[in-house]
């Protein structure tokens, strides 16, 4: 239990005059703003206070009692920021009329989690941070930051990594002085792309530390004259940004859930039917996960100017098989659906819940994959069933997966469904430029 006083006069200690307490919307974008410091018990056991309607997905109204958002602080989320002198950044649960609120992303995810401490396990999740660097020129066209990034195979340049080194080691020391123990920073396969990956956590604190990651890499870039990007499909020639999850469960003396050391994968009974939930509800995963119009050319068969393409299209699991949606790795799990535009909370939440489901009820998973389904796909041969190909075919996968829906929460999903379905008609309604191109001389 942290005693409050003592932690408000150890951050003035440390120059600190101000906490911004962040949460985040339904879009899993970060939300927030600046409050004493002095005043840490109030927004610990009241919350700062936000207008409900002003934040999209509360369902809170105009008026009364819950019309009000408070972000209630958690005080161990307390830590100092290096972009902001003087400012802590703090985690916050959302509640209205005090009571948890049932459309914040973040209480989604703690009931999920719930359900795993009531078995005592313990769901560890390793998030891959894949993002864009984009810069818009004088025509306000956007394009990568770098004009010299265009390799055929991007992947691992060193050059690139040489020229972008001030946004980098800004980036490593920001995380750093944040707590995260960095893994390895690499260019990805796409011009202007890269990849920072830091050590896995529980979910909860996973799920923390990527809207921290976010917030980080938002003020780093801007402060280096680029825009960081969770866009998950900017050019079209190019692959797109993942934000795989590694999982894996521990029970209540450590020991690895999903691990078999006599299997051939490496999978238990119990990880193979985690996989077998994951693939069940595969299709309104995808909504959670894959959440914009524009995750779709992400998750599509298409043509990559490097010459490769990691886009999990294809409703499968395989040992190291990086063309499937699920790659078991030495007993964990890789899923490799989520993209980095996806409310990060719900994304796992709703991942966790698939899973648990297959657990639940036994479910078999199929016979692995051991074969390159582009190659198998090339070839004209039959495949596996393939995830949705647009928002709006996975927005109605989400309405009828009853169980899913029940799992992350009838309110939550209710939000989520109305926001998104205006998002698809948006779209749908919209004219292109490459519609243009190819009808506007069609006789």
């Amino acid at each position: 239990m942290i005693d409050i006083q003592n932690k408000v006069a150890e951050l003035k200690a440390q120059g600190v005059h101000s906490i911004v307490t962040q949460f985040c919307d339904l879009h899993g974008v970060a939300k927030g703003k600046l409050v004493p410091v002095e005043n840490l018990q109030e927004w610990v056991e009241q919350g700062a206070g936000f207008a409900g309607p002003s934040i999209w997905g509360t369902g809170l109204g105009r008026f009364g009692a819950r019309s009000e958002y408070y972000g209630r602080v958690q005080p161990e989320s307390l830590r100092l920021l290096p972009f902001m002198p003087g400012v802590a950044h703090a985690v916050c649960d959302g509640y209205a009329g005090g009571e948890p609120l049932a459309t914040c992303s973040r209480q989604v995810l703690k009931r999920q989690v719930s359900r795993l401490q009531a078995r005592g396990w313990t769901l560890w999740v390793g998030i891959e941070p894949e993002f864009f660097l984009l810069q818009q020129d004088a025509q306000e066209q956007w394009r990568g930051i770098d004009p010299q990034d265009r390799l055929d195979k991007p992947s691992y340049d060193l050059k690139a990594i040489h020229r972008q080194q001030d946004f980098l080691e800004d980036m490593r020391s920001s995380l750093t002085a944040l707590g995260f123990e960095l893994q390895q920073i690499d260019h990805e396969d796409a011009c202007g792309q890269y990849e920072i990956n830091y050590k896995f956590d529980d979910a909860l604190a996973a799920a923390d530390r990527f809207m921290l990651f976010k917030m980080t890499a938002h003020a780093v870039a801007e402060r280096h004259g680029s825009v960081f990007s969770c866009m998950p499909k900017p050019f079209a020639g190019a692959p797109g940004s993942g934000l795989h999850f590694h999982l894996s469960l521990t029970d209540a003396q450590g020991r690895a859930v999903f691990t078999d050391k006599a299997d051939p994968l490496l999978l238990s009974a119990t990880g193979y039917q985690f996989v077998a939930g994951l693939l069940e509800h595969a299709d309104a995963l995808t909504a959670l996960c894959a959440p914009t119009v524009n995750s779709y050319k992400r998750l599509a068969c298409s043509e990559s100017a490097s010459g490769t393409t990691w886009s999990p299209v294809w409703k499968a699991y395989g040992d190291n098989n990086r063309t499937c949606v699920v790659r078991s790795v030495t007993g964990r799990l890789e899923w490799r659906l989520p993209d980095p535009s996806c409310n990060v909370y719900a994304a796992i939440a709703a991942t966790l819940a698939a899973g648990l489901d297959g657990i639940e009820r036994a479910l078999k998973a199929p016979a692995p994959c051991a074969e390159d389904l582009y190659e198998r796909y090339s070839s004209g041969l039959p495949m596996p069933a393939r995830l949705p190909r647009d928002l709006g075919l996975a927005l109605d996968a989400l309405v009828a997966d009853e169980m899913l829906a029940d799992a992350v929460g009838r309110d939550f999903c209710q939000q989520f469904l109305a926001i998104k379905r205006r998002e698809w008609d948006d779209y749908s309604q919209s004219v292109s430029a490459w519609e243009f191109e190819r009808y506007a001389r069609l006789s």
